[in-house]
């Protein structure tokens, strides 16, 4: 039973802090991947729950090979820690999600028509002409604060 199960068969869908890692894995034309969730049918990006004895990194890497089969990638930088405060998920759940951000690099092929429980759809965006609905739409912060960072860094390939 995962981290998330376990919790909630103890409180059901009372509020919990969650710790979360998220991927902004970017390819070489500098677009980010981003992944339409099949519990809400928004968009979010490829990450998940620490489960517990888990590092960072570790759980990083394996929720980003369950959300879309990608092994080899880059961690580049930690982006930034966010305390979302409150959200309620489609099930009834609530959480205070911790969210820990990653920038990561990616110079393979993804298989865009890659679908499992978590994920209904992955596609290749540039945030600069963003037009999906955000699952949460506290990632702006984030997602602008990549763009800060991006502008002061090299891009991808350069």
């Amino acid at each position: 039973m995962d981290y998330i199960s376990w919790i909630r068969s103890k409180v059901g869908h009372d509020k919990i802090i969650l710790n979360f890692v998220v991927a902004l894995i970017r390819n070489k034309q500098g677009k980010i991947l981003m992944q339409k969730r099949v519990d809400s049918g928004l968009w979010g990006f490829p990450g998940g729950c620490i489960e517990i004895g888990e590092s960072f990194e570790k759980a990083l890497r394996r929720e980003v090979f369950e959300e879309t089969q990608i092994q080899d990638f880059e961690i580049v930088t930690q982006l930034g820690a966010y305390n979302w405060l409150n959200l309620t998920y489609p099930n009834g759940d609530i959480a205070q999600p911790i969210d820990i951000w990653y920038v990561c690099n990616f110079n393979g092929e993804v298989d865009l028509t890659y679908k499992d429980e978590e994920t209904s759809e992955l596609r290749w965006v540039n945030f600069s002409k963003l037009d999906v609905e955000l699952f949460n739409k506290n990632f702006a912060i984030a997602i602008e604060d990549y763009l800060k960072w991006e502008s002061t860094h090299m891009k991808v390939g350069e």
